[in-house]
């Protein structure tokens, strides 16, 4: 875990993204209180499988034919 203040986070941000990426915690202090904390991006998994709303959505016989009086709007 790597301490720095917010002047030399702000002049260094590169090389401290670059600390997080791999994996060390970058603690910014203002004034010498710890005030936020840079770590590495982990993207949320996403728990997704093919075919799971099966069944569940139904789609309507005349869902792509648009009723004559809206398209009259548009004449």
């Amino acid at each position: 875990m790597k301490k720095t203040n917010l002047h030399e986070a702000k002049t260094s941000l590169s090389k401290l993204v670059d600390l997080a990426s791999k994996g060390e915690e970058v603690i910014i202090c203002k004034a010498g209180n710890p005030v936020a904390k840079l770590v590495a991006y982990k993207p949320d998994k996403i728990n997704r499988k093919p075919g799971s709303w099966k069944g569940k959505v139904r789609i309507k016989k005349d869902f792509d034919t648009l009723p004559e009086e809206f398209m009259r709007n548009f004449k």
